[in-house]
């Protein structure tokens, strides 16, 4: 499982004073306010810094943050285009049976029966429902809705999904 989520992108600075602009990279922007202290790095690595955050406050569909050591807008324009990155134990606590895309990805999806429809490479967030893009060996995709109906079971100890197809959702005289 992954250890480290990133929860937002630093897109510009905002005001004088060292405060940036944030794109929330999250369901939840609230979840921000819970914050004490994230990694800022253009990427999760062995290289990233801890900051610790002084306040955040809401500006349209943007989170603007004050970020302690960073006191000006010349050190704030020096984090722009990098990621604010939590650990796996700040993140916000999910409902029983739903998951983290990032924990799902590269699963292998299995029908009822067993056979092995593919590798789940990406989960399509359509509002309604999310939808699992599963492609295999030939590159082929599949996309299943990601409905209780659908989705038997997923296992994080297995790396696999069970599902039930729909009716007419494979062709296999194509």
């Amino acid at each position: 499982m992954i250890n480290y989520f990133e929860v937002g992108k630093i897109i510009n600075t905002h005001g004088v004073k060292g405060e940036v602009k944030i794109m929330p990279l999250t369901d939840d922007p609230s979840r921000f306010e819970k914050l004490k202290q994230v990694y800022i790095s253009p990427d999760i690595s062995d290289n990233m810094r801890k900051y610790d955050i002084q306040w955040v406050k809401y500006h349209k569909t943007f989170v603007i943050m004050k970020i302690e050591g960073i006191d000006d807008m010349d050190s704030a324009q020096r984090l722009k285009e990098q990621y604010l990155i939590i650990d796996r134990k700040d993140a916000v606590k999910l409902p029983q049976d739903t998951y983290f895309i990032s924990d799902l990805i590269g699963f292998a999806v299995y029908d009822e029966s067993g056979k092995m429809l593919g590798n789940l490479k990406e989960i399509l967030q359509t509002g309604s429902n999310d939808v699992y893009v599963v492609r295999d060996e030939n590159k082929r995709e599949i996309l299943i809705p990601a409905l209780k109906s659908v989705v038997n079971e997923i296992s994080l100890d297995n790396n696999r999904i069970t599902v039930t197809l729909p009716q007419g959702l494979i062709d296999d005289e194509v």
